[in-house]
C-alpha cells in the first residue's frame, strides 16, 4: 500500500511542476483563463453531467460519490484538442495536449470514502494581433499574448447517511501564475512599447454535494443531485513592467517596474462567484442511464482590477447539459463489445462573457466508449475514450470563433484496500 501511495504522490508532484499551455483560446484573456475539464473522461462523455455515481469510479465534480465507493479507484485523464480559430477574414489551426487530472479515491469503511488529487483548473494561452490606422495614416500593430493558468489540489469526503442519501464536501487549494504582454508598434517609428504583467494567484474554495437516489422499481433508480461550488476567494500578487523595444530586432531598450503598491494594486482579491448545479436522471443500474443538469453562476459580480479590458463585461453564466450511457450486457462472457459502456451527451453554455456587446456561447456534442480491461466479466478497470465536437464564440462584431475537436483518454483502475487478512 505504501508503495502505491508514494507512486501517486510522485505523479501528483510531476504534474504540479509541469507548466502547460492548456488552451489556444483568445477568450482566455478574460478573468483567470478558460476553465479546464474539471471532470473525469467518463463524465465529459455524458455532456459533462456529474450526478451519476457508482461504486468503482471517481467523480471529480460530486464529492458525495465517495460515499458509494466500494473499491479503491485510481484515475488519470489526458486530452488532445484541435482548435480552428476563425475570424471574418482569416483562419488558424492549433493543437493542444494536456494532462488534465490525477486522482485517487478509496473506501475507509462502508458508506464512508475519501478522495484526493490534482487537476488543471484554468488555462491561459492566447496570441492575438490587431492592426489599425492612426490619425497620421500610419499603421499601428497591437499584439496581445498570455500564458499560464491555475491548478488545484483537492481533498474530498463522502458519506452515505441513508441507503439512498449521500452527502459530500471537497476542499480545494488553487494556485498558479498568469503572465500577459501587450506590445505596440507604429509604422516608421523605431521603438515599440510593451506592458508586461504577471499575477501569482492562490486561494481556497469548498464544494458541497447532496445526492438522493431512491429505488423506484426493482430495476430502476431516480437520480437527483444538488451541488454548490462556493465562492472562490483568491489573492493575486501582481507585478507590472513597462518599457520600449527595438521594432526591428525586438530587443528590449529600456524598462522599469511600476510601483503597484502606491496604486493599491500590488495585491488584489479575486472572488469567483458560486456555482449551483441541479441534476435529475433516471436509469437501470449497470444497463442504462439518462440525466440532465442545469448550472448557474452570478458571474456579473466578478471583476479583476489588475487586468484592464476594453469593450468587455461580465454577465450571469449558465450551462444546460444532457447525457447518459448504455451497456448491452455488463456480465457477458461471450462478447466483449456487449460489456463496453457507450456514452453520449451535449452541452449548451452561456459563458457570461460579453465582448463588443456580443454574448460568447459554447456548444458541444460528446460521445465515447468505456472499454473494460481484462477478458472476464468480473473486471472493473477500464480505459475511457471520448470525443467532443463544438463551437465557441462567433465571427460577428469582429470576434473570433473557435471550432474544436477534442479527444479524451482516461484510465480508471480498481483495487481493494483495507481488507483484513483471513487465515483458513
Amino acid at each position: 500500500m505504501i508503495r502505491k501511495i508514494v507512486i501517486a504522490i510522485v505523479c501528483f508532484a510531476a504534474v504540479g511542476l509541469n507548466a502547460q499551455e492548456g488552451t489556444a483560446s483568445p477568450y482566455s484573456y478574460f478573468g483567470i483563463g478558460t476553465l479546464g475539464a474539471n471532470k473525469t473522461v467518463e463524465n465529459q462523455m455524458m455532456g459533462g453531467i456529474g450526478m451519476y455515481t457508482d461504486s468503482i469510479h471517481v467523480n471529480l465534480q460530486n464529492p458525495a460519490a465517495y460515499g458509494k465507493l466500494r473499491l479503491t479507484a485510481y484515475t488519470a485523464g489526458a486530452s488532445y484538442n484541435n482548435v480552428v480559430l476563425k475570424s471574418a477574414t482569416e483562419k488558424e489551426n492549433n493543437q493542444i495536449y494536456n494532462l488534465d487530472y490525477l486522482s485517487l479515491g478509496f473506501q475507509i469503511k462502508k458508506g464512508f470514502g475519501i478522495g484526493l488529487g490534482l487537476q488543471r483548473y484554468t488555462a491561459v494561452g492566447y496570441d492575438v494581433l490587431s492592426t489599425t490606422v492612426n490619425s497620421n495614416d500610419a499603421e499601428v500593430v497591437n499584439s496581445y499574448s498570455g500564458t499560464g493558468g491555475l491548478n488545484k489540489v483537492y481533498f474530498s469526503v463522502g458519506y452515505e447517511l441513508l441507503k439512498s442519501l449521500t452527502i459530500g464536501v471537497t476542499a480545494n487549494y488553487n494556485f498558479g501564475t498568469i503572465d500577459s504582454r501587450r506590445a505596440q508598434i507604429i509604422e516608421n517609428v523605431q521603438l515599440g512599447v510593451f506592458d508586461n504583467r504577471s499575477a501569482v494567484i492562490s486561494g481556497y474554495d469548498v464544494n458541497f454535494a447532496l445526492n438522493y437516489t431512491p429505488q423506484v422499481t426493482d430495476k430502476h433508480t431516480l437520480y437527483t443531485s444538488v451541488r454548490v461550488n462556493t465562492q472562490a476567494n483568491l489573492t493575486s500578487e501582481n507585478t507590472r513592467r513597462l518599457g520600449s523595444f527595438s521594432a526591428s530586432s525586438n530587443r528590449e531598450i529600456e524598462a522599469s517596474d511600476v510601483d503597484l503598491e502606491a496604486a493599491g494594486l500590488k495585491f488584489s482579491d479575486l472572488k469567483i462567484p458560486a456555482i449551483t448545479t441541479l441534476g435529475l436522471g433516471y436509469g437501470e443500474n449497470k444497463k442504462w442511464f439518462l440525466g440532465a443538469e442545469y448550472s448557474f453562476q452570478k458571474l456579473s459580480t466578478f471583476k479583476n482590477d489588475f487586468v484592464t479590458t476594453g469593450d468587455f463585461a461580465y454577465q450571469d453564466a449558465s450551462i444546460v447539459a444532457v447525457g447518459g450511457y448504455f451497456i448491452p450486457d455488463y456480465s457477458s462472457f461471450t462478447s466483449y463489445f456487449k460489456r463496453v459502456t457507450y456514452r453520449a451527451g451535449l452541452r449548451m453554455e452561456q459563458t457570461g462573457m460579453l465582448v463588443n456587446n456580443t454574448e460568447i456561447n459554447n456548444f458541444g456534442i460528446t460521445f465515447g466508449l468505456g472499454l473494460p480491461l481484462g477478458s472476464g466479466a468480473g473486471g472493473f478497470s477500464n480505459v475511457n475514450l471520448g470525443f467532443e465536437v463544438g463551437k465557441k464564440g462567433t465571427t460577428n462584431a469582429d470576434l473570433i470563433q473557435e471550432n474544436y475537436f477534442k479527444v479524451n483518454i482516461g484510465l480508471s483502475l480498481n483495487d481493494r484496500w483495507f481488507v483484513k487478512s483471513k487465515i483458513n
